[in-house]
């Protein structure tokens, strides 16, 4: 079974979402959740997370869904979304327990909270990286990719979040090679969960693994 998040783009209005869940059905989906992202001029974004018999193809997909007007997929890709799970009341609760590893514990979660494949913490000054997730490439610095101002961008084939977490002197980035670039829903999650976690730490946190 293959757990995939599906955004798509509808017209906002009744009966269009019925016919999209109705479409996942007929191939065999689940539909595990769905997030909003927009609503506007009659648009709507939404994020489907889906439960998936075997393989996927995308264009499967785009098959099945062209014949609800109107409709369009901008992405399709593996999430290790957890059907019930909280990873933001997960990560909250880990850096309670242990507020001095606060900002490794956000590096490590952060892209399970976005259906992210990787995420590092780069030092604001010298944009050396101090810490990686465990899918994050073996780099040593990240200096282009840490803006003053909280972002989100496409460098080449990667997707990109990137935000400064001022407690630590860090800069957080976090990437994805597969499915659409960042919503600014998802980036603005990131950014208040760092104010948040920011709060918690203690003023000793450590930057890098013990």
């Amino acid at each position: 079974m293959t757990v995939l998040r599906i955004r798509v783009v509808l017209p906002d209005r009744p009966g269009v979402l019925g016919q999209v869940a109705r479409a996942f059905g007929v191939l065999g989906a689940d539909i595990l959740q769905v997030t909003v992202l927009e609503r506007e001029g009659g648009r709507a974004v939404d994020d489907f997370t889906l439960s998936w018999p075997g393989g996927f193809a995308a264009e499967d997909l785009r098959e099945r869904l062209s014949v609800v007007p109107g409709v369009r997929i901008e992405g399709v890709w593996p999430t290790r979304e957890a059907p019930g799970a909280n990873p933001d009341y997960d990560l909250l609760g880990h850096v309670v327990s242990d507020s001095e590893r606060a900002f490794v514990t956000l590096v490590d979660a952060a892209p399970d909270l976005v259906s992210a494949e990787w995420a590092v913490a780069v030092d604001s000054d010298t944009g050396a990286v101090v810490h990686g997730s465990w899918q994050a490439p073996g780099v040593e610095e990240m200096p282009d990719l840490t803006p003053l101002r909280p972002a989100a961008f496409s460098e080449g084939p990667l997707h990109l979040l990137s935000l400064p977490m001022k407690a630590a002197g860090l800069h957080l980035v976090v990437a994805r090679s597969e499915g659409p670039a960042f919503h600014q829903v998802e980036l603005d999650k990131v950014i208040r969960l760092v104010e948040i976690v920011s709060l918690l730490a203690r003023a000793t946190a450590d930057r890098t693994v013990a």
